[in-house]
């Protein structure tokens, strides 16, 4: 009987495929599981057809329904295992058989493909332009070492063409993935003896054999990291009913470089835009570390972000890659506040109750009106949170000293005494009570650790995620929870992401990542049309990299490698017209067989959420809060506000109440009179709050306003205005 295989390209699309679509898929999937190859063959209704002019003989099509095809491939050596990799519409799907080419890498064994036509389109054009260059990517590499580690003679003229790094992740979608991953991790400066070492000889059998090039079941039993083989129709059924958890930890070969690499000498950091897999590249590099650890100390490696729900997610995803409890063990998922709090414990007995934001900053609005400064409230407030405690000033003359970077109200040396009496007075106010900041408490627990490293801390790796809005108090306590040396923090995040305004300078950490700095391009959540449409809402905007050091490059050069329906953009004369369309939109979701708990409904304020909740239960649709943490298993369209949403991920999310009155929120920026910079600085933080809402669609996203729309929106593509 035949086997069926998948590869994740088709995983990747499957979720986003209308109900009867993916009705179709499992009736002719199911086929596969009952009928000898020569009856797949003879079916009508599975059509399993040749590709005219196909660069592959291979390739095949077979009927999903009138309008859809799924590409596969077909073995034609003997061998029983057919490979479906894609499920597109009629005529896409013999263009995308037609121009691709599957082989088997001869270093590896494994089954890759390539777009063999872009590759001949794009070959003569880097040629050209390497003509005039002064060296080439890989001129250090003869063409035996490339050939040793997989790269064939059809890719060699163009790898040889490659000027530099931006070139080759440009091709990233058309090359080969085991012979793209070598090369990328050849131009990141690694010796063909440690590509061997960590991509070739962890992916080559051990008795590889003579090299067949036509052995296509084999190859495919070798390439487990990019497909699955499924032999029961129980499995068929299972995978398919959940397709998105299955592949949820799965790493791409650009990632896996980056996630596996023996060992660096110090701080890594890792960077990219919205669903590049950078948590997924964390995920596994705890993994990777936990085959280095000590033994018998237990919990050897820290993973953390920033809220308690991310938290709680990372501990899911852990949990999926491993599945062996004792090895769980070695592992302790937790917030930076949490362990704060562990090290004040230990170290205090106690802590003490700290105050909200809200509350910090009606005391500094009290203080300022009290001592009669010049200064507001909020003044007071930023200078305390972005100088006293980043730099961990604790007396006045360490504040006169002081460097003020980025704080666009100056402040000479002379008037500094009269500010640090309200620090001390915002200070004396919290101890008497016993109370404090969420950061205050960061900064002491961090001090604890440098003057007593016997209390909690002592990890010996620590694995951060959503790095872009941790406070140098919060960095500071991790610098000094694990001890400075090879592998000792490695840090994903995303500039564009950064909601909390916070800005920080690795380097006068003591987190230096020089040398050890990544980047991901590929987008593997949304697709191009969201990720092309949320960018528009930071075009033109000058972003502070995850260092501290320089701006960002911004978002030129990332693409998706999915395709959808464009989002729907549109305003409405009333908030009550704006929830009616909000209920018909989730009705055509879930229509399209997406389920209530893969929908997400996003607001700025918690009030036009309710109202949202309490609309669509009222329409008979289920719906839970966030807040609430409902598990993945409770039934109902999940709400909440955009700040919530950060690290999550829905195959459909409405952004509701998109108005100039919410976006941005003026209360929540300082007024330019007061600090150009700060409200400069809020201003973006405001704008990246939009676009952190809107890339947490995968497949389907609305945004919608009453009123006057959020002049992050005005003037971009696709806006409607509507009764």
């Amino acid at each position: 009987m035949p086997q069926l295989a998948f590869s994740a390209s088709f995983w990747e699309e499957y979720e986003q495929l209308e109900k009867h679509v993916r009705t179709g898929v499992r009736k002719a999937m199911a086929k596969f599981q009952k009928l000898s190859a020569a009856e797949l063959h003879a079916d009508k209704g599975l059509h399993l057809e040749a590709v005219k002019k196909a660069r592959d003989p291979r390739m095949r099509t077979i009927r999903i329904t009138d309008y859809w095809r799924g590409v596969v491939l077909a073995p034609d050596d003997g061998g029983s295992t057919f490979l479906l990799v894609n499920v597109v519409q009629h005529d896409k799907a013999y263009e995308w058989a037609a121009k691709r080419v599957f082989s088997v890498n001869s270093a590896t064994r494994g089954l890759e493909v390539r777009n063999v036509h872009a590759i001949e389109q794009i070959t003569p054009l880097l040629e050209q332009v390497a003509e005039n260059a002064p060296r080439r990517l890989f001129d250090q590499h003869s063409d035996t070492v490339l050939r040793n580690l997989g790269i064939d003679k059809a890719l060699l003229p163009a790898v040889r063409s490659l000027t530099d790094k931006a070139q080759l992740e440009a091709f990233i979608p058309v090359f080969p993935e085991d012979q793209c991953e070598v090369l990328q991790y050849l131009a990141e400066g690694a010796t063909p003896e440690e590509v061997w070492t960590v991509i070739v000889s962890q992916r080559r059998p051990v008795d590889p054999g003579p090299l067949d090039p036509r052995d296509v079941s084999t190859a495919i039993a070798n390439t487990k990291s990019r497909i699955v083989v499924v032999s029961r129709p129980d499995e068929l059924e299972h995978m398919l009913s959940q397709p998105f958890a299955a592949w949820r930890v799965f790493l791409h070969p650009s990632q896996r470089r980056i996630a596996y690499r023996d060992s660096y000498s110090g701080p890594v950091q890792v960077s990219g835009g919205p669903g590049t897999g950078k948590t997924v590249v964390a995920l596994h590099r705890v993994k990777h570390l936990l085959g280095q650890v000590a033994a018998g100390k237990s919990p050897s490696i820290l993973l953390t972000t920033y809220t308690n729900a991310l938290a709680d997610i990372l501990q899911e995803n852990l949990g999926l890659l491993l599945d062996d409890p004792a090895v769980l063990a070695q592992v302790e998922v937790g917030t930076v506040n949490s362990l704060t709090f562990k090290v004040l414990r230990e170290h205090l007995g106690r802590v003490p109750v700290a105050v909200d934001d809200a509350e910090e900053r009606k005391r500094w609005r009290a203080i300022a009106k009290k001592l009669d400064f010049p200064w507001t409230g909020e003044f007071l407030m930023q200078e305390y949170r972005h100088v006293v405690l980043a730099q961990d000033v604790r007396t006045e003359e360490e504040y006169i000293a002081a460097n003020r970077r980025g704080r666009g109200t100056t402040l000479p040396p002379g008037k500094r005494p009269l500010l640090w009496q309200a620090v001390s007075e915002f200070t004396r106010q919290l101890e008497a009570e016993g109370r404090s900041t969420h950061l205050r408490l960061c900064a002491e627990a961090a001090r604890v650790l440098r003057e007593q490293s016997h209390l909690a801390g002592g990890y010996q790796h620590i694995v951060v995620d959503e790095a872009q809005d941790l406070h140098p108090a919060q960095w500071r306590l991790l610098r000094a929870a694990v001890p400075e040396g090879p592998d000792d923090i490695f840090l994903t995040g995303d500039p564009h992401q950064r909601i909390y305004d916070s800005r920080v300078s690795f380097a006068a950490l003591g987190i230096a990542v020089v040398g050890r700095s990544f980047r991901l391009r590929v987008n593997y959540r949304n697709t191009e049309e969201i990720l092309r449409w949320s960018g528009q809402v930071l075009s033109g905007q000058t972003v502070e990299d995850l260092s501290g050091d320089c701006a960002d490059s911004g978002l030129a050069g990332y693409v998706s490698l999915l395709h959808g329906a464009s989002p729907s953009i549109r305003g409405y004369r009333s908030e009550e017209a704006e929830l009616t369309a909000l209920v018909e939109r989730v009705r055509q979701w879930l229509a399209a067989d997406v389920p209530a708990a893969e929908i997400a409904v996003c607001t700025r304020f918690h009030q036009l959420g309710a109202k949202a909740q309490a609309r669509l239960r009222a329409s008979g649709i289920e719906s839970v809060l966030l807040k609430d943490t409902p598990g993945a298993d409770v039934p109902g369209v999940r709400i909440a506000t955009m700040y919530a949403m950060k690290g999550l991920e829905f195959r459909c999310v409405a952004v509701l109440g998109a108005s100039q009155a919410a976006l941005p929120f003026l209360p929540a920026v300082t007024p330019a009179d007061a600090d150009p910079a700060q409200h400069a600085a809020d201003l973006l933080a405001e704008r990246c709050l939009l676009f952190v809402a809107c890339t947490r669609a995968r497949e389907g996203l609305s945004v919608s306003w009453s009123g006057a729309p959020s002049p992050f929106i005005t003037g971009l593509g696709g806006a409607e205005e509507t009764g």
